[in-house]
């Protein structure tokens, strides 16, 4: 009898509902667009009401195109944005504030603040992360201190924060779980990943109260079971996994040393180092890979803000393209000649540099400059910082990377992952199935739901569609890569 698995990735610009067989293949799926909401400079929202309701939407459509086959759904897997912060009253359900968004710098401030009175070793000591308004903590902190009453009212226990993942589950289970996963709960600034829980001196010092906070499970783990009503059945939620620790599970990257790279909205490239915790020395983050079976494997990552979003700024916001789709072709006409470099910092510059205030640019404009300069330099963005990352880890000490599994909306374009292997010098595998995300969260439910006994049965469902290898010469990829860097320091702020 067939085994499905319900798939919910929650992202920053669309969700999707993907329906896995335990073998890893899609049977059906269906996404849905919300709408991004920009208040002020630097700020980023979205609707929590948006956030559920294409949850549902797409959910109800992946699972009505199985027809009788419903019934062979054996749990649901959530997979999310991470950082993402929303707070809702717990006895009405009703978000206090719209969510805030990982790209949302509005706590700018507020991380400078804490920076100049000697505490961020403290939390990346204890977090891995570096005081930054891309984590949830200080967004926390700027909703209780900024929403009339809500300080009371989460302090006489009233209110629930969560991660998106956590809100999704509340929807899910109506209002009858309260719960996150270490990976999840590891990206807040407030819990410790080396004792595996929330950390008392971190919530004094950003004065959040512990009990707003979910209770964090294991990655695959019972997580409750949805309200009958949404489905026509009683589903069980067996894994939850943040976006980019579901793409390293879905790329099969169990091995200390294996790479992987995700292109949605940002770019974020995530090293397995093992039972070990390693600590940057080049800004990257120390996070939790994976937690399954009360045992945690830790990885060095390193996050890029813009990525998809560049293109999606040139579909909607300066209307040079239409589609996404025609990007390679605008890239393929450019002329190579021309040195137009686009450094998309539209809210701020994240791993290397950590720069906040930074903002975008595009630089080496000339009279024969056209769409085709503009839309390649914006695909090389993403190469470049990847790049960036790269570089940081191997002065960390990893190896030169012999190959990297990328995935994501992007690496659907062969120019990028050519780009991608010229520019990094090493290369390139594209897995059959670039949704890695969904299909992380769908093997951990499988795993949980006894499907899989071990971590090496789900390896085998994972095979690369191609393989780039780079075709251009180191002086010039280096040239190139002294250009970007160039650039860079051009829109820098902080040096």
């Amino acid at each position: 009898m067939a085994s499905y698995f319900l798939s919910i990735d929650q992202g920053t610009t669309s969700t999707r509902a993907i329906v896995f067989g335990e073998k890893g293949e899609v049977i059906t799926q269906c996404q849905k667009e919300f709408k991004q909401y920009f208040p002020s400079d630097g700020w980023v929202e979205h609707s929590p009401a948006d956030l559920w309701q294409t949850t549902l939407t797409t959910c109800r459509n992946a699972l009505s195109q199985l027809e009788s086959d419903k019934s062979f759904v054996q749990a649901i897997g959530i997979t999310n944005q991470r950082e993402t912060t929303l707070i809702w009253d717990r006895r009405t359900g009703e978000p206090i504030y719209p969510a805030i968004v990982w790209q949302d710098r509005r706590t700018s401030d507020a991380c400078l603040m804490f920076k100049n009175l000697g505490l961020e070793t403290k939390f990346i000591e204890k977090t891995g992360l570096l005081l930054d308004p891309y984590f949830s903590g200080t967004k926390i902190a700027w909703i209780l201190d900024q929403v009339e009453g809500a300080r009371s009212k989460a302090e006489a226990g009233q209110l629930a924060f969560g991660t998106v993942d956590t809100w999704l589950l509340w929807n899910l289970t109506a209002g009858k779980e309260h719960k996150t996963d270490a990976t999840n709960a590891s990206r807040t600034l407030l819990f410790n990943i080396h004792t595996q829980d929330w950390d008392d001196e971190l919530l004094e010092i950003l004065n959040i109260p512990k009990s707003i906070l979910p209770e964090v499970s294991d990655c695959a783990a019972e997580f409750g079971v949805s309200d009958k009503e949404l489905f026509g059945m009683a589903l069980p939620i067996r894994a939850i996994a943040g976006d980019q620790h579901a793409a390293l599970i879905g790329q099969c990257c169990f091995s200390p040393g294996m790479v992987k790279s995700t292109y949605g909205t940002g770019c974020f490239l995530m090293l397995n180092t093992g039972k070990q915790a390693l600590t940057s020395n080049n800004k990257l983050l120390t996070t939790i890979a994976y937690r399954i079976k009360g045992e945690t494997s830790y990885a060095v990552e390193g996050s890029i803000f813009i990525a998809g979003a560049a293109v999606q700024w040139l579909r909607d916001g300066i209307k040079l393209i239409t589609h996404a789709q025609e990007t390679s072709d605008w890239a393929v006409k450019s002329d190579p000649n021309q040195a137009v470099f686009f450094v998309p910092a539209f809210i701020g510059l994240g791993a290397p540099y950590w720069d906040p205030d930074a903002r975008g640019a595009i630089l080496g404009l000339t009279r024969d400059t056209g769409i085709a300069e503009i839309v390649r330099a914006a695909l090389e963005s993403v190469a470049f910082q990847t790049r960036d990352l790269t570089m940081a880890m191997q002065a960390d000490g990893a190896e030169s990377l012999r190959s990297i599994r990328v995935d994501g909306g992007m690496v659907n374009n062969d120019w990028v992952c050519q780009r991608l292997a010229d520019l990094l010098g090493t290369d390139v595998e594209r897995p059959h199935v670039t949704e890695t995300t969904a299909l992380g969260v769908a093997m951990l439910a499988a795993y949980q739901s006894g499907c899989y006994t071990s971590l090496e049965e789900l390896s085998a469902n994972w095979s690369s569609e191609y393989t780039f290898r780079s075709s251009m010469s180191v002086k010039q990829r280096d040239d190139r890569y002294k250009q970007w860097q160039a650039a860079v320091r051009r829109i820098r702020t902080n040096g």
